[in-house]
């Protein structure tokens, strides 16, 4: 009978001490890839909802006339900085608030247009007064952090993630007749 000697069968088996750490090799930089690029998503998401609160906030005090009753521009940017200022710097809120004839007009209203450098060109502020129709619309630069997203989020020749909240309303009858 033919004998297969022992020393001779271990040389079929295979060392596996290194096996987990290829492997993670390969799916690691991936998944952490993947991981910075979720927490890149989160903060920017988190940014433009932080805008949309802001934006709605200062419709509110257009909405109501606490800006046209005195507390004019200066109240419209502390309310705006006031809900942004978690992730959002207030010198880089840029906003145009325009008063138009009628609900209508604001779908035929020019689209936002933005310069070079990613600016709202059209910064006016009108509030408007009683019962009037108001476009209000803020925009907020988004850098984005890390390198690999800004081939994918990117909307901006620099690189940056333009961020964009408009709100159309009706101001209230604020001024009263006394009797």
């Amino acid at each position: 009978m033919f004998k297969i000697p022992y020393k001779k069968l271990l040389l079929w088996q295979r060392n596996k001490d290194g096996a987990t750490a290829v492997e993670f090799s390969l799916v690691g930089i991936p998944f952490i890839l993947m991981v910075i690029g979720i927490i890149e998503m989160a903060l920017m998401f988190a940014s433009q909802s932080l805008l949309e609160a802001s934006t709605a906030e200062g419709a509110r005090q257009i909405r109501t006339g606490a800006v046209q009753q005195g507390g004019g521009e200066t109240l419209f940017q502390n309310t705006l900085c006031d809900y942004a200022s978690i992730f959002i710097d207030c010198d880089d809120l840029q906003y145009q608030v325009v008063s138009i004839p009628s609900f209508e007009e604001a779908q035929n209203f020019p689209d936002v247009s933005f310069d070079d450098e990613g600016n709202l060109e059209d910064q006016t502020f009108d509030a408007g007064g009683v019962s009037d129709v108001v476009m209000i619309r803020t925009a907020f630069k988004y850098a984005i952090k890390t390198p690999m997203m800004r081939f994918i989020l990117t909307n901006n020749s620099d690189g940056n993630r333009i961020l964009l909240s408009t709100v159309v309303l009706q101001t209230e009858p604020y001024e009263f007749e006394e009797e």
